[in-house]
């Protein structure tokens, strides 16, 4: 199909300009949404425990008398049943109502590990009581992670799902900063033990604040089983061909950033850098890249995600490439700023455009298809990671990885379909009123193109239910209605005329006809 080309300029005259004050207020926004606002701080609080168990869980390991290869276990057996149970997990979140599907998977994963805590306290821990639980929290991981992925779908409307993902990314990035430094005092001051019990207590209470979400009960076609089911999700996936292209992207660079980074790249901090201490200060570059990345995001929604996400992804390509040319210290740690930069605003925006473009009732085991995609391969890239590096060399396997993320991130773009991938300036949800596209936007026509994607065509200003409402580059009068909610252009901004006051120059906006801001119809 033949793109319209967008113009920019508006005949009209110059455009009322969005103070960043004004914009600070609207990308908070979601947080007035009583169940966003409930998410949030459950996702938060677990993150919490998430960055503090890692320590704790090695040096318990390590407490018991295990070494390097019983920790390998201990850290496989939770990968091992995600990969085994992730279909089913999107499955499941798909049938049941997904802030359910959250709660138990918290209680399940505070359960293994309060047992688990207990035998560490009482002195009769053993590897396997870790392998076990680890196992049994990967599995309730593998029903979490398609659930979790869904949920904003369910309880923040459309023109504010971008700004409710970029806000969980900068609340899970910042708890990656501190989490780490609370794991090692708490391991210092009261062992290892008490720092698994913050994990547990945080899984707890996490799933304490997903129970108090309110979520309309879900109409569930009748099917005739899993298999179907898993079918119909697999059918869906693959007929979406960007999406499984970038998948297939994701699940290069996602091993080979792992391998390259995580474990060679400590290898580089000892061997090159000179120890921890200067390595720590690569890592902390990393996780500020990710901060910053994410609070760009929340301000900037890019409307090129194609471009946007494959230059994200590329740029993690950046600090591998400068450890294998032995750059300075300084340089390396702008290096992996500029990667955690692109890799927050890459993952904020692809999470906006899967959650606008597949269904809600098949989000989940899309979900699932698309994250055992990553993931499957990254074991693989650890074993063959050792012998790489001995035959190779430490810096050609680190310029080799360097070179396969370029060219993954680049080639992608060769097709049409991810060249072309937009985010809707605002999507609708049924019945919250008309939409006004900016001008030289796209309106969903309601036809499939050849790949089997809804087609877009350029729309004029218009409303997308009841015709030309306003001349071409010109916002409607406000004092015209179409039914409950009326919609103004404000240069290539549309905002929605409601009760929640978006911070607008000259404007007010909303997210839907007598919405209350706290979830509630």
């Amino acid at each position: 199909m033949r793109k319209a080309r967008l113009h920019d300029r508006n005949p009209a005259g110059p455009v009322p300009r969005i103070s960043w004050a004004a914009r600070v207020r609207e990308a908070g926004a979601p947080l007035a949404i009583r169940p966003y606002r409930l998410h949030f701080a459950a996702r938060l609080l677990s993150w919490t425990g998430s960055a503090v168990a890692p320590i704790g869980l090695a040096f318990a390991v390590l407490k018991i008398g295990g070494g390097t290869g019983a920790l390998g276990a201990v850290l496989a057996a939770s990968v091992v049943p995600q990969i085994l149970l992730l279909l089913v997990g999107g499955v499941v979140a798909d049938r049941l109502p997904r802030h359910r599907v959250m709660v138990w998977s918290n209680v399940v994963c505070a359960a293994a590990e309060t047992a688990a805590v207990l035998l560490l306290l009482s002195g009769t821990a053993r590897v396997w009581h870790l392998v076990a639980m680890s196992a049994v929290c990967g599995a309730a991981g593998a029903f979490f992670t398609p659930a979790a992925g869904g949920i904003v779908v369910e309880v923040v409307p459309a023109e504010l799902r971008h700004a409710a993902n970029a806000l969980l990314k900068i609340g899970q990035n910042t708890v990656k900063v501190a989490g780490p430094a609370l794991g090692g005092v708490l391991v210092a001051v009261v062992g290892p033990g008490w720092a698994l019990g913050w994990d547990a207590l945080t899984f707890a209470a996490s799933a304490l604040l997903f129970s108090r979400i309110s979520l309309k009960a879900k109409n569930v076609k009748v099917r005739t089983g899993f298999p179907a089911d898993l079918r119909e999700g697999w059918d869906d996936f693959r007929s979406r061909r960007w999406l499984w292209v970038m998948v297939c992207q994701a699940a290069v660079i996602v091993p080979v950033w792992l391998v390259g980074y995580q474990l060679l790249g400590p290898v580089y901090g000892q061997r090159v850098l000179g120890g921890a201490a200067p390595w720590g200060v690569v890592v902390s570059g990393f996780t500020a890249g990710l901060v910053a990345g994410a609070a760009l995001a929340l301000m900037w929604k890019p409307r090129r995600v194609g471009l946007v996400v494959c230059a994200g992804t590329g740029s993690m390509a950046v600090p591998l490439g400068a450890m294998a040319a032995a750059v300075p210290l300084l340089a390396l740690a702008l290096a992996t700023v500029v990667a955690g930069t692109g890799l927050a605003v890459s993952m904020t925006v692809w999470a906006s455009l899967v959650q606008e473009r597949i269904p809600a009732d098949r989000l989940g085991r899309t979900l699932s298809y698309s994250t055992l995609g990553q993931i499957l391969p990254v074991p693989f890239g650890y074993l063959l990671a050792g012998p790489a590096s001995q035959v190779f060399g430490l810096r050609t396997t680190l310029a080799a990885g360097a070179l396969i993320i370029a060219a993954a991130a680049v080639v992608p773009l060769a097709i049409a379909q991810v060249r072309g991938l937009r985010l809707a300036p605002v999507v609708a949800k049924e019945g919250d009123g008309p939409v006004v596209p900016a001008r030289g936007e796209v309106e969903r026509s309601g036809h499939l193109d050849g790949a089997g994607e809804v087609a877009e065509r350029p729309v004029p200003g218009r409303c997308v239910e009841h015709g030309p409402v306003a001349p071409l580059g010109q916002p409607p009068p406000l004092n015209q209605r179409c039914g409950d909610a009326v919609s103004a252009q404000v240069g290539r901004r549309v905002v929605r005329v409601g009760r929640l006051d978006l911070g607008v120059e000259g404007e007010r906006g909303g997210y839907g006809p007598g919405h209350r801001g706290d979830g509630a119809e």
